[in-house]
């Protein structure tokens, strides 16, 4: 694709704000999505006073073409990251927390354990906080999302992120199926069930709605579409700048077709307005 367009423009960060999250993060020794995955909003969102914490180490284990965090071989888990998490929640002053992870193929439990007590840590010191979570698929283990569902967040997410046909081709070991497995599993379990897809890599206006339909089917109640960007030139390609108006019509035929709620923009990123999303 050649230059991105004018609505794609995203503004450089600072801001008091800005300064005071990222001042936590390096002293906590803390990562988030918001820089690990080059998030369009950073600014907005940390000039806010909200940024989406991502646990167990900054490096994952799969290898997927559209994503900007790094790949490789992991660190161990910090032990003392829940406790920090937490902490910084209560220093932030947050209403509404989100968390998120790299996806750790590498350890027995894939980091649930290390999920559920950065959960539970957060609620016990930060009683009026509410959490989201944006997680992995835990290769479609049941049990293993169990420990999530069990440490009670009042969201929890996982992206389909592509198409079913692209799912193949741009995302390492994920498959389509387990995606939605997953979201049915959350919702089965009476727990809100979030996901997001990217647009821009080459599907068709029907495997969008193919896509929305499959979501709905599975029990998704809230949707988040947004503009593909690409990462550096290693990355998937993007095939497609979709126009902010694009955007709004897809947002009325997904919430027409049944979802909650949707936000759908060009810099629309999993956890954007996330606090304005508890049903």
């Amino acid at each position: 694709m050649g230059k991105k367009p004018d609505w794609l423009k995203i503004k450089i960060p600072g801001g008091e704000n800005y300064v005071k999250i990222k001042k936590l993060i390096d002293k906590y020794n803390l990562n988030t999505i918001c820089s690990s995955g080059q998030c369009p909003n950073i600014a907005e969102c940390w000039n806010a006073g909200t940024a989406t914490f991502m646990i167990l180490g900054d490096t994952c284990t799969r290898n997927c073409k559209f994503c900007a965090t790094n790949t490789g071989t992991p660190s161990i888990p910090d032990i003392d990251e829940p406790l920090n998490i937490a902490k910084s929640v209560n220093l932030l002053k947050l209403k509404h927390c989100v968390i998120t992870s790299v996806t750790r193929d590498d350890l027995p439990d894939q980091g649930a354990k290390h999920w559920a007590h950065t959960i539970l840590k957060i609620k016990e010191l930060n009683p009026n906080t509410t959490c989201e979570v944006l997680i992995p698929d835990f290769s479609g283990n049941s049990s293993l999302i169990d420990l999530i569902i069990n440490a009670k967040p009042d969201i929890i997410s996982h992206n389909l992120e592509t198409v079913k046909r692209l799912t193949p081709l741009i995302r390492n070991k994920a498959k389509y199926d387990t995606s939605l497995a997953v979201i049915k599993y959350i919702s089965n379990n009476k727990i809100t069930a979030k996901s997001g897809i990217m647009i821009g890599m080459g599907e068709t206006e029907d495997e969008i709605f193919d896509a929305f339909d499959d979501l709905l089917d599975n029990g998704c109640k809230i949707l988040t579409i947004g503009q593909y960007l690409q990462p550096s030139k290693n990355h998937w390609p993007v095939y497609k700048y979709y126009t902010p108006q694009q955007f709004s019509e897809l947002k009325e035929i997904a919430l027409k077709k049944g979802f909650a709620l949707v936000e759908s923009n060009p810099l629309v990123r999993s956890s954007y307005h996330a606090e304005k999303h508890l049903l």
